[in-house]
C-alpha cells in the first residue's frame, strides 16, 4: 500500500510527511500507525530494536498503555532524497500521575512507495509538573508548521 508523499522529498513534501506522522501517532492507534511502515521495517527506539509491523504494533500498544494522555509534536529538521530528520517533543503521564516531557530526534528512511523502512529514535525524558505542560492533545490546525520550543 503506497503512502504519499513519495521520495525524493522537497521541503513541502518532507513537511507533509512529518505532519502526517504526527497526526497518526496522536491517534494512539497502533494498527493505524503501523501501516506507514514496511512489513519488515527496522526500528531503534531508545535501547529497543524492533523489526516488522507486528512488533511495531506490540511496541506501540505497550507504549500507550504506559504513557497516558500522550500528545506529540514533530518538526522537520532536514531531508535529502528518501531520508528525513525530525526533532520532537511529547508529553504524557504515568500511572502514578507523574507528567513527563520527552525530547528526541528521529532519522527516517523511506521506500519509493512512501513507506518507512527504517526509524532510529533517540529520546530523553524530563519530569514536569502538570502546570508545566505545553502540549494538550493533537496540534490545532492553526499551529501547524509552528516550530517547537527549544526547551
Amino acid at each position: 500500500m503506497a503512502r504519499p508523499p513519495f521520495p525524493p522529498f522537497d521541503e513541502t513534501t518532507a513537511a507533509q510527511k512529518v505532519q502526517a506522522a504526527e497526526d497518526a501517532w496522536n491517534t494512539r492507534d497502533p494498527e493505524r500507525v503501523a501501516l506507514a511502515y514496511t512489513e519488515d521495517s527496522v526500528w531503534r527506539n531508545r535501547d529497543r530494536h524492533i523489526v516488522g509491523r507486528a512488533q511495531i504494533v506490540e511496541f506501540l500498544r505497550e507504549k500507550w498503555e504506559r504513557e497516558l494522555d500522550y500528545a506529540l509534536r514533530k518538526e522537520l529538521w532536514g531531508f535529502r532524497g528518501n531520508r528525513i530528520a525530525v526533532r520532537f517533543q511529547y508529553e504524557c503521564r504515568d500511572s502514578s500521575g507523574q507528567w513527563w516531557r520527552s525530547y528526541g530526534n528521529e532519522l527516517w528512511e523511506f521506500t519509493d512507495d512512501g513507506l518507512m523502512r527504517r526509524r532510529e529514535a533517540s529520546i530523553n525524558d524530563h519530569r514536569i509538573a502538570e502546570s508545566e505542560r505545553r502540549i494538550h492533545g493533537p496540534r490545532p490546525e492553526n499551529e501547524r508548521g509552528v516550530p517547537l520550543p527549544v526547551f
